[in-house]
């Protein structure tokens, strides 16, 4: 098998898959990915991209995203011609095309099996835009995000299958293109996520919080409202009100990954610690962790608070289940696909801060009722494995689009997507 991998950040989501399949007998595994781009210890198949220019500054707000995805297609396009010089012809394409790259894949490499990551399609309506009323969406707004997809559906046309990763971020997507698209998600390392009873954080004030201790958790790759960090400070105020002796961890850069930054602060961060009341001795800021850390960080959480728009599904909420860790998420797809209220975590409006307080405060009152839904989460996590992600993905590479509904979830009884 000859496989070639693409991700402007390589290896993104494709890194443990990546791992398996270039130590495997018999296949080749190259990569392109951004100068950028972090690359992947031990394999040294990646090679690097850069766009010839940046978009420019003056182009039609509309058109910014095709303008940058035209230059990051040309630019991967002109390093899939020399690796074809260089004796390279993929088997396999598979590639995440939210930035433009696969363009031009089926120009260079018409013979190839192109498979995509299908991770999101916009919409103005049911999903993340226009879902929170304290940022309406204005009619220009609407019209960006329906030119915006043109990237998207030319994506659709050029693949020769796909892949999304829950069954929400699939059912986004343009009916007519739905017989395309698999639903099999990457995979989380199970094997190497689990609770820890002698755990330890130690924050940089030098609090010590241990495996027990009552300490609220918060993770997001940025404190933005999309993740609704607006909600949970505002509920983690109540929180501190009952619970005087509790601390909070709370995860993510002050950068936006999503949405829109705020006009009247630095940073979500500083915005919303201008709007609540909270005690600075026991509300801990880490910014980003390396991954020991921040596992470590999930092992002394006695409630995990997890909230969401309704958009692309977070792998630390299925860490933090693989970590027996008491989840309070927001009642929005795709969580639902994965926690089911009193089974295996609770299940919160999004927009009650005042709710998402109190289910917490139950949790830290009476951790042992918590136990079966603990144990319960644990279990579901386990279909999210390393092993299945690849496994699945074979399938999809091999031509198989038969991809198993994912078991454990609330849509595990769903049909099996193959069309």
């Amino acid at each position: 098998m000859r496989l070639l991998v693409i991700h402007q950040n390589f290896p993104g989501q494709f890194g443990h898959l990546v791992t398996a399949w270039s130590r495997r007998p018999g296949w080749d595994v190259r990569a392109l990915g951004r100068e950028t781009a972090p690359g992947l210890p031990g394999f040294d198949g990646l090679v690097r991209y850069k766009l010839a220019r940046a978009p420019h500054a003056q182009q039609h707000g509309y058109l910014r995203q095709m303008e940058s995805a035209t230059l990051h297609g040309q630019a991967t396009a002109r390093a899939m011609l020399k690796l074809q010089h260089d004796g390279f012809t993929p088997d396999v394409i598979l590639a995440h095309p939210g930035w433009g790259e696969t363009l031009y894949a089926k120009d260079v490499f018409p013979d190839a099996r192109l498979v995509h990551l299908c991770e999101w399609y916009y919409g103005a309506d049911g999903a993340d835009l226009g879902f929170d009323p304290e940022f309406p969406l204005s009619f220009d707004d609407r019209a960006r995000v329906r030119t915006w997809n043109a990237l998207h559906t030319l994506n659709l046309t050029n693949c020769d299958a796909a892949v999304s990763p829950t069954h929400w971020q699939r059912s986004r997507h343009p009916e007519i293109f739905l017989p395309k698209i698999g639903v099999q998600h990457e995979g989380i390392d199970t094997e190497g996520l689990a609770p820890d009873a002698n755990a330890v954080v130690k924050t940089r004030s030098g609090a010590v919080l241990k495996a027990g201790d009552p300490v609220i958790t918060y993770v997001a790759r940025n404190l933005e409202p999309y993740r609704g960090f607006h909600v949970f400070m505002r509920a983690l105020e109540r929180i501190q009100t009952q619970h005087k002796t509790c601390h909070a961890l709370i995860v993510g850069g002050d950068g936006v990954s999503y949405g829109k930054r705020t006009r009247d602060a630095t940073n979500w961060r500083e915005k919303m610690l201008a709007e609540v009341k909270l005690d600075p001795e026991r509300t801990h800021f880490t910014g980003k962790l390396p991954r020991a850390q921040y596992l470590r960080v999930l092992q002394v959480s006695a409630a995990h608070v997890y909230l969401t728009y309704p958009f692309v599904l977070s792998w630390s909420l299925l860490e933090a289940m693989a970590c027996g860790v008491p989840i309070v998420a927001s009642d929005t797809a795709p969580v639902r696909e994965v926690i089911r209220d009193g089974e295996n975590g609770r299940l919160v409006p999004f927009f009650e801060p005042t709710v998402v307080a109190d289910a917490v405060l139950a949790g830290l009152e009476s951790p042992a009722a918590w136990q079966p839904l603990r144990e319960r989460a644990r279990v579901d996590a386990q279909a999210y494995s390393l092993a299945a992600g690849l496994a699945g993905h074979e399938r999809l590479l091999q031509g198989n689009k038969s991809v198993a509904p994912l078991v454990g979830s609330a849509l595990a009884a769903a049909p099996s997507l193959t069309r």
